[in-house]
């Protein structure tokens, strides 16, 4: 006979567990509620424009700059909090959804310069709806990231993918992130998204 799986345990005392929410949630008390914990799969560092993508088992994130050793980090902060692009994001699970699209059979996230990997937790789900109401990316036992926005693909993607690749890449291309926290995020973290 099958186990029957364990319900995850309350992640943040914030969080209302699934029976915990109303018969009829609002979007305030559904935007708030993230039962799922992901994983950071991978670190990816790019050190110039157009130079080969460094992925790597840890990294520091600075505040208001990114994670040392990218090049958005370099950059001095042109206002105050810096870039809206500090940190860029990938989810895991659009990586097949992008080889489909372009007919490959995989896609390698390294490929697509986008800094960090998450799997299992929709990143976008994680970017505040209200402004009264916000969100943090929580990586590991350090860092907090604000997301941002959409990251939105380059041309390049042409090159990297192939014909049809930027396409490909719309809706799929990532979040954009600010690192509020700093500290050190290492691969096989725990990704949490909790009210700010």
């Amino acid at each position: 006979m099958p186990e029957t799986p364990t319900p995850m345990p309350e992640t943040h005392p914030l969080f209302p567990s699934a029976s915990a929410l109303p018969a009829h949630p609002t979007m305030r008390e559904l935007s708030r509620h993230a039962p799922h914990i992901g994983r950071l799969d991978a670190i990816h560092l790019r050190p110039a424009r157009l130079q080969a993508v460094q992925s790597v088992d840890s990294a520091i994130a600075l505040v208001d700059q990114g994670l040392q050793g990218d090049r958005t980090a370099a950059r001095a902060p042109s206002r105050p909090g810096g870039s809206k692009r500090q940190v860029t994001l990938m989810q895991a699970e659009h990586l097949g959804v992008i080889a489909a699209l372009t007919h490959r059979d995989s896609v390698d996230a390294a490929a697509l310069r986008r800094n960090l990997l998450v799997s299992g937790l929709n990143l976008v789900a994680c970017k505040a709806l209200f402004k009264d109401t916000p969100l943090l990316l929580c990586i590991g036992t350090e860092v907090q990231l604000e997301l941002t926005g959409p990251c939105d693909p380059c041309s390049r993607m042409e090159a990297v993918l192939g014909p049809g690749g930027y396409h490909a890449m719309r809706g799929h291309g990532g979040m954009t992130a600010r690192v509020l926290r700093g500290g050190v995020l290492r691969v096989g973290d725990a990704v949490r998204c909790l009210p700010g």
